[in-house]
């Protein structure tokens, strides 16, 4: 049977992986990015580094899976498939697919980072692929998008952004009050559990800004090292951060659901990993008196990772004839 390899090298994770011509996982294999204690990030030329130390050592861990021919590759090589759109961080991992396939001849399809995202979180979700249309959040440390989808008809999908952050995305809101408490960065794990320390009584307001251009962190994090100062617990602040963006994303999914009548919500990218935000999310939204369908990545594929972009350059082989690389 053939395989398709997958290689994304986003902002702090350096992912390869293998899928069947089935669709199945073979490997996923990823190296979070090193961040060095109390800070909140790593410049590109720093990530690009270490993407390009990475790599070897997740190919030798893929050699093992090697088995069947690579009969395409998918890569991520931009952040969105819109103009413009460019991190340096992305080069890493494209230039060895560039290599590869020029050494190989085997075929080479570019992506961006968010379809393969949105891809990878359509496993397990296929009831998605009989839908003409429907909403997608992706919510991470580098993007806040909430994204009108639509299925092409002989292709992959057509992706327009329906309401953006204006300001920080999602996970650095996270992950800058995470920071701020101590926590290591990346801090959605450690801050998850700190919430559910929290009564969830008489907690803090904390503000969630939405409006027909976008959506606002800013003030949240303001708030949040207000109550810092304030003394107010830590477990309380980690909730309240949690329940802001879980809010925020419900008044601009229905935002969106009532102006485009559109009910299905796929939810990808690291933040909507958070259980906490799932379980808020479901039941406002999935209530009966809303009637909304969501559709949640797996844990592991909400995270960055390169299954998304091989599973499309093997969607894209099956529909191209000859397989040209473009």
């Amino acid at each position: 049977m053939d395989s398709f390899l997958g290689i994304d090298t986003s902002a702090y994770t350096s992912s390869l992986a293998l899928v069947d011509e089935e669709q199945n996982i073979i490997a996923d294999e990823r190296m979070i990015l090193q961040v060095g204690a109390g800070k909140r990030g790593l410049r590109q030329s720093e990530a690009f580094f270490q993407h390009i130390k990475n790599l070897p050592f997740l190919f030798a861990r893929l050699s093992s899976y090697f088995d069947a021919p690579v009969k395409a590759i998918g890569a991520s090589a931009w952040p969105r498939r819109v103009e413009g759109s460019y991190m340096p961080v992305f080069s890493a991992g494209f230039s060895q697919a560039v290599v590869l396939s020029s050494f190989t001849g085997i075929p080479l399809y570019s992506f961006s980072h968010q379809e393969g995202h949105i891809i990878a979180g359509i496993k397990g979700n296929e009831a998605l692929l009989g839908r003409a249309e429907f909403l997608a959040v992706h919510f991470s440390g580098g993007t806040s998008e909430l994204l009108h989808v639509r299925q092409q008809q002989g292709g992959l999908l057509d992706i327009s952004p329906a309401l953006a952050g204006l300001d920080l995305h999602a996970g650095q809101l996270v992950d800058r009050v995470g920071v701020a408490m101590g926590l290591d960065f990346p801090c959605g794990s450690e801050l998850e559990k700190m919430a559910r320390q929290s009564s969830g009584e008489n907690l803090p307001l904390m503000p969630s800004s939405v409006s027909d251009k976008g959506f606002s962190f800013s003030g949240a994090e303001t708030r949040a090292r207000k109550l810092m100062a304030e003394g107010i617990s830590y477990p309380d602040i980690a909730l309240a951060s949690l329940r802001c963006i879980a809010n925020t994303l419900e008044k601009s999914i229905l935002q969106e659901s009532d102006k485009k009548g559109i009910k299905d919500v796929l939810l990808v990218g690291g933040v909507m990993a958070n259980s906490i935000i799932k379980e808020r999310l479901q039941a406002r939204l999935e209530h009966p008196a809303v009637g909304l369908k969501l559709f949640f990545a797996s844990p592991r594929l909400s995270s960055d990772n390169a299954v998304g972009v091989a599973l499309a350059a093997q969607f894209i082989l099956r529909k191209t004839e000859g397989g040209r690389s473009h």
